[in-house]
């Protein structure tokens, strides 16, 4: 409905526009007529299709070429030089410049078809894998942002999803290492590994190791047609809060550790043992067990990917995401992720050059009975 919308709003402009060019054939004739038949503004009518062809589609660009042309007819009537080699070389170039301009925007109109294609296509995947997150899951309130590298794109290398069962809630926070369709690839597996194993009660140890499971087979899939695969593997991240006890359980494998704020004070939840990124086969060797934290009421657990804390600012500074978000402390979740976004905008000046994903939960007071 916003793309109607927002098209509709481009035609109404379109029209509203397309009176500056005729209005400058009917001034530019106008004038040639008045003036003596030194001064000749005949040529000027060549801006009036060149001008229309940058808001205008090819057909509208057509119709106020051929209008300039006519007006060229009743100038060179008006001025008697009607047929005259002069007027002939005008009438030449006046064409040659309407059908270059026509040609150049039916080739723009379907450059920006197949955009348009590419972006719903983008925005088709994006609902697929990554399904938005639930605002509210049991006692937790969820806050999330994602923001692409490219500006134009929906999807990039990072990846999250929740999970719902027997009353615990799980989140998965993680980051591809690899490009185009092989990263998409390594998140469809990641994803569909981890919504299946939480569906199947597994154990969060268990869970990660069918992720790395799955993850090796897609490689292994890829090893033949694909050279670069042995550079693809996923560092990820898996919390789990069960809704009864004031607890959130952790295991990372390679990636950032969450943060956890509590009153004004910030807490790294480094688990003892880190696991290695999925994807490399050496998860056989140990099975990372998930380590154990606090997570009261009131507390808030922020996940988030490394293109929040690489991000760099002119002068190579890192964004110091511990004391961004020391300053939110007594946010709402909701204002907790857009203001750090904020202040990460402001330190690159502009948008970070990396996929970024933020994630916020926050436990709820349990109801008053």
């Amino acid at each position: 409905m916003a793309t109607f919308r927002g098209l509709r709003r481009v035609l109404q402009a379109s029209h509203f526009l397309v009176v500056i060019p005729l209005g400058l054939i009917v001034i530019i004739t106008a004038l040639d007529l008045a003036l003596p038949r030194s001064v000749h503004l005949g040529p000027l009518l060549v801006v009036a299709p060149a001008l229309t062809a940058s808001f205008a589609g090819p057909w509208c660009t057509a119709v106020i070429g051929a209008l300039a042309m006519a007006a060229e007819v009743v100038d060179g009537l008006g001025q008697g030089v009607l047929g005259s080699s002069e007027h002939h070389v005008e009438m030449i170039a006046l064409f040659a410049v309407t059908a270059v301009v026509v040609v150049f925007r039916a080739i723009h109109e379907r450059h920006q078809a197949v955009l348009h294609q590419v972006r719903s296509i983008s925005e088709i995947t994006q609902r697929v894998l990554l399904r938005p997150l639930p605002r509210r899951v049991g006692p937790l309130r969820i806050a999330s942002i994602y923001l692409a590298a490219a500006a134009e794109a929906k999807i990039g290398g990072d990846l999250y999803a929740a999970a719902r069962a027997d009353n615990v809630t799980r989140l998965l926070i993680g980051d591809v290492r690899g490009k185009g369709l092989a990263a998409i690839n390594d998140a469809a597996a990641s994803l569909c590994a981890f919504r299946e194993a939480s569906h199947r009660h597994l154990s969060l140890s268990t869970l990660i190791t069918r992720m790395e499971t799955s993850i090796c087979q897609n490689l292994t899939e890829r090893a033949e047609t694909d050279p670069d695969v042995q550079e693809c593997f996923v560092t990820a991240a898996v919390v789990e809060i069960p809704d009864t006890e004031p607890t959130v359980n952790v295991i990372a494998c390679g990636h950032p550790p969450p943060l956890l704020l509590r009153g004004n004070r910030v807490l790294t939840l480094q688990p003892d043992q880190v696991g290695p990124p999925l994807g490399l086969e050496l998860l056989t060797a140990s099975e990372p067990r998930p380590a154990t934290y606090p997570f009261g009421p009131g507390d808030v657990l922020l996940l988030y990917t490394d293109g929040v804390i690489e991000a760099r600012d002119r002068t190579g500074e890192f964004f110091d995401l511990p004391a961004r978000l020391g300053e939110r402390a007594g946010d709402d979740v909701d204002t907790l992720v857009e203001r750090i976004r904020e202040r990460l905008f402001l330190h690159v000046d502009g948008r970070p050059d990396d996929d970024t994903v933020m994630i916020a939960i926050e436990r709820l007071p349990a109801p008053d009975p």
